[in-house]
């Protein structure tokens, strides 16, 4: 088969469309022929050297696929309801960039009703990130004011819809008008502009002073006591993204006299027990969201995969809103 390879670490040119070894199933695993898969930030750090993809997984990258069953495993098959010809969409550890997969049965859901493969590509990795971080660890719930950095990027325009369906107000940052527009279409109540306003004071104005009970943080140690600073009695920062940063200094002092706490987490190292438990509470919890249309897919473009080193380009530019879909054509 081919699959998107990284001949070195660097920018978008070192991806290339490369003849690779077919998968390797294990008995567990299911086979799939990808017709989609997407760009995630753990993309651009593994092209770039920072983030090797975990002992077992292929040396591409591509954290999550849409496409047709092509072979199940004996004990995959004795477990889960997946046959040859079935349209799915899929939790990967990494090599969704590829002609075809192999990924452990727990990690597939359905293609949700009415929805085209390519846009079922953009799926699985934002909806497992967004609920396992928002949900599981935050607690977030009714009532709650929640912000989201990032707030048009893929996991923004993921979170502040469920958010919404979860009852909660949210703020989001992001760095311009059109996309802070984008963001208040799809449910977003408080905008602020990085750019030009300060975050911590925008949200405390627009909340009588209580500030946010969750934050989702992508940006890092660049936003480390901010992010404190903007919490409520009790909050959770949430740390999902190092974009400006790994290490900051912090005044625990401030994070203890709020009794708010702070979590840093992944998805893709998880053990794949953890990542099967993920993926149910999706299929149980924002599944029926897309299926009754409360939860849009936002995807802002469909590039060829085997094209793959430009969309890496349009996603480096920023420019972007929502997913960069990579579709085998043809």
């Amino acid at each position: 088969m081919y699959a998107i390879t990284i001949t070195e670490p660097g920018g978008p040119e070192v991806l290339e469309w490369t003849e690779v070894p077919d998968p390797s199933p294990e008995p567990d695993e299911v086979v799939i022929d990808v017709a989609a898969t997407s760009i995630n930030r753990a993309d651009v750090m593994q092209r770039k050297g920072f983030y090797p993809p975990p002992r077992g997984a292929p040396a591409w990258p591509g954290l999550e696929c849409s496409g047709t069953v092509r072979a199940v495993g004996d004990q995959a098959a004795a477990s889960y309801p997946w046959r040859e010809g079935d349209q799915v969409c899929a939790l990967l550890a990494g090599g969704g960039y590829a002609e075809q997969v192999a990924v452990p049965a727990g990690q597939l859901l359905p293609v949700p009703q009415g929805m085209s493969l390519p846009t079922a590509g953009a799926l699985p990795e934002v909806t497992c990130t967004v609920w396992s971080n928002l949900v599981q660890v935050a607690g977030l719930h009714e009532g709650q004011t929640v912000l989201i950095h990032g707030g048009a990027g893929g996991i923004g325009t993921t979170a502040i819809q469920v958010a919404k369906a979860l009852g909660a107000t949210v703020a989001v940052t992001a760095g311009s008008a059109a996309k802070l527009k984008r963001c208040a279409q799809l449910g977003a109540d408080i905008l602020v502009n990085y750019h030009e306003q300060d975050f911590v004071e925008v949200v405390r104005d627009s909340t009588a002073g209580h500030g946010a009970d969750v934050v989702l943080d992508v940006v890092g140690a660049a936003y480390l006591s901010r992010n404190i600073d903007v919490l409520a009695t009790g909050g959770h920062v949430v740390v999902i993204g190092l974009q400006k940063g790994r290490k900051g200094e912090l005044d625990l002092s401030a994070l203890m006299g709020k009794r708010a706490s702070l979590s840093g987490t992944t998805l893709r190292a998880r053990p794949t027990s953890e990542k099967v438990d993920v993926v149910q509470a999706v299929r149980t919890n924002v599944w029926p969201l897309l299926d009754d249309g409360r939860l849009e897919v936002v995807v802002d473009r469909t590039v060829p995969l085997h094209e793959a080193a430009e969309a890496h380009r349009i996603f480096d530019s920023g420019e972007h809103v929502g997913k960069i879909v990579l579709a085998r054509f043809g």
